[in-house]
């Protein structure tokens, strides 16, 4: 049987308005979206931990279409019927993909450093060798290694020496087997290009993007995608709460 993933709604907030549905990234979890929260407290806000994360480490995902049904009963049973999607790189790309089956209850969308899927089958198969061979680091070595490592690599080059170790204890708590499991049943190698399906969606959409993070600059340039960009790397919401959250509360409305 499925477990539910677990969800932590904010006791503030205009339950008039529409709810925030914040998503973590791979290796994050709910409350790290806490700094942004702490100043988006006129909006009623959800933090969600995706499974193999946080309190959700023993739930697990198939795949794009099971977690999608997973993100739909947490907002059943948190009484969510308007809401807008805020999502960080993994969190980013399962919150298109919702996206993208046209839900009565979304008005809108926030994305920070994602993908929307990889185009050619080539690319796709190098990405699922690179998770599988990530996902065997995780259950076969110690986490630490693994995670200075994993904060080594391009995407994360504007990190500075502290900010690496501090991300690296931040994301130790984490279990392995979970990740593993995750990182491969949502690798980019088995997501589907939602590029076509976000043109069609007919409510805002926005794609947040550091100003040091070349890669998904590049990546929104060359597809198109409704790019606004703010101060930092990869994680901007995490090194700039604030500029993020101002961000944020002048991009959505009612």
């Amino acid at each position: 049987m499925s477990l539910a993933c677990c969800a932590y709604p904010a006791l503030s907030g205009d339950r008039r308005r529409p709810w925030l549905v914040f998503l973590h990234g791979l290796l994050g979890r709910g409350s790290e979206w806490q700094p942004v929260l702490a100043r988006c407290g006129d909006w009623p806000c959800l933090t969600v931990d995706l499974p193999g994360h946080g309190d959700s480490a023993a739930v697990s995902a198939s795949g794009f279409a099971a977690l999608d049904h997973q993100l739909a009963a947490v907002l059943r049973q948190q009484n969510i019927e308007r809401y807008w999607l805020i999502g960080y790189s993994l969190g980013g790309r399962v919150a298109m993909y919702h996206a993208a089956r046209q839900p009565a209850g979304l008005c809108g969308l926030v994305v920070e450093g994602s993908h929307p899927g990889l185009l050619h089958p080539a690319e796709r198969q190098a990405r699922l060798e690179s998770d599988r061979h990530w996902a065997q680091r995780f259950l076969q070595q110690p986490l630490p290694q693994v995670l200075a490592d994993w904060y080594h690599q391009p995407l994360f080059a504007e990190l500075t020496g502290p900010q690496r170790q501090a991300l690296i204890a931040l994301r130790s708590h984490n279990q392995p087997a979970g990740i593993a499991q995750m990182l491969l049943a949502t690798s980019l190698g088995h997501q589907p290009p939602l590029d076509a399906a976000l043109q069609r969606w007919r409510h805002p959409f926005y794609y947040l993007c550091g100003e040091q993070d070349a890669r998904f600059r590049s990546l929104a340039d060359a597809r198109g995608l409704p790019l606004s960009l703010l101060p930092g790397g990869h994680n901007v919401h995490h090194a700039h709460p604030d500029a993020f959250a101002h961000r944020l509360l002048s991009l959505i409305r009612c």
